[in-house]
């Protein structure tokens, strides 16, 4: 489908809905339970091209994945801390978390590993979670000397040992290292150097990681002392609903005067992304939680614009953006340098999409500031095989006409059901 129309909901959006489990937790998750001492479930499980694709890099190196799609869990075989030995040639596609997370992984075996993705993942940065290795004595490399994949590992296995590592482009180089740490020869201590982005991601990283049975000792942000070796202990671990996913739904309800409840999501997530509720609440909207879930109610009157900083979750600037062309009076979003260096520079991708839309935007050297126009310009707006990108515009054109959305399937790298759930919670399936 070169493109799809969104077609104008003719009243509020008013309903529930339990999206797909968290691909964060369950690429977080799979890596965990590759290298458990035994055999674990993952239920409730994201299924899209990102977690299959990391899922798909275990097997490929000698970690048996087994798939029910649908079922929606994998099973897997731990290897114990002792990762299959290379050599070994591993696609980990458009997903930046795989191919970070199985960068780390394939350092604790013994060989020579190349990981490699697709034509943007060959311009996604590495290089600080490669010289995070070289620390630990391995020898990890970017093949083409840019810093970015494809990426050769040499390794006889993590030595451990210090590593200070940057946290100012991706808290991810920080999440592999972490969950890689148990299976060195030795107790590993991670300083963070810089200030972290996205921090509430590498707490997630350390609950899925004492949810499989080990506890790290932290200093905030500024320090991690993992034991090793150790090895996590295999269970049936149940993935929560995907909280980034669900703010297209509350955003949704905003957007058209509705009333949205995201099943088995509450403020008190491990995901920073359920928090996105209180950024509609301060445009607004009356929020609450509750043992069934997280609802948005819209406000009586309009959004109202408002100055935020979202570096605990840049992902959100792709819901929040959009949703501002509907605000009275400007929005202003700060702090999300690192959405540059994302599937595409985002804050030009969006700066140029809501510019084509009527909107006036500025881009900010760690931001954006958009003013909305008095009324919004149908057009087709572009994507960049951006999945955030796609879904995000997608909630715009539940509330104006002609909006239209180029390369939609871009949404099954996170979700691929993400529009047939969308006409079902507004009455329309």
């Amino acid at each position: 489908m070169a493109s799809r129309e969104i077609i104008p909901v003719t009243q509020p959006v008013v309903g529930r809905i339990r999206p797909p489990g968290s691909r964060s937790i369950t690429n977080r998750a799979l890596i965990v339970a590759a290298l458990a001492a035994g055999r674990s479930t993952l239920t409730s499980v994201g299924l899209s091209s990102d977690t299959l694709v990391c899922a798909e890099a275990l097997h490929t190196l000698g970690i048996p994945v087994e798939i029910d799609p649908p079922g929606c869990f994998m099973t897997i075989a731990g290897c114990a801390g002792r990762v299959p030995a290379g050599p070994a040639d591993l696609s980990t596609g458009d997903s930046g978390t795989a191919t970070r997370f199985i960068t780390a992984l394939v350092a604790a075996g013994r060989g020579r590993y190349r990981i490699d993705g697709s034509p943007r993942m060959r311009v996604r940065p590495i290089q600080d979670l490669l010289d995070g290795l070289a620390a630990l004595g391995v020898h990890a490399e970017s093949e083409w000397g840019t810093g970015c994949p494809p990426v050769l590992v040499d390794t006889r296995g993590l030595a451990g040992g210090t590593v200070r590592v940057s946290g100012e482009v991706s808290s991810q180089y920080l999440s592999a290292l972490l969950m890689a740490a148990p299976a060195a020869a030795q107790p590993v201590r991670i300083e963070v150097a810089g200030e972290l982005v996205s921090k509430p991601y590498v707490d997630m990283t350390l609950a899925v990681m004492r949810d499989f049975g080990l506890t790290v000792r932290r200093q905030m942000h500024a320090w991690f002392e993992v034991p090793a070796p150790a090895a996590y202990r295999p269970r049936e671990y149940a993935v929560e609903p995907d909280a980034s996913s669900a703010s297209y739904f509350l955003a949704a309800a905003a957007a058209t005067g509705g009333r949205v409840t995201v099943e088995g999501l509450t403020r008190d997530s491990a995901q920073g992304d359920a928090r996105f509720a209180d950024v509609l609440g301060r445009m607004g909207c009356a929020v609450e939680t509750s043992a069934e879930g997280l609802t948005v109610a819209a406000p009586r009157d309009r959004l109202r614009g408002i100055h935020v900083d979202l570096n605990a979750m840049p992902d959100m600037v792709l819901t929040l953006a959009p949703l501002a062309l509907l605000a009275r009076g400007q929005t202003v979003i700060t702090n999300v340098a690192n959405l540059r260096l994302k599937e595409s520079d985002r804050l030009a991708a969006l700066a140029t999409e809501l510019s084509r839309l009527g909107a006036t935007v500025e881009q900010l050297p760690d931001g954006l500031t958009i003013t909305p126009p008095e009324k919004v310009r149908p057009a087709e707006v572009a994507t960049y095989n951006d999945h955030r990108m796609a879904m995000g515009m997608a909630v715009v054109g539940l509330a104006v006409p002609g909006i239209r959305i180029a390369n939609p399937e871009c949404v099954a790298k996170t979700y691929p059901g993400f529009f047939e759930d969308l006409e079902r919670l507004c009455g329309r399936a």
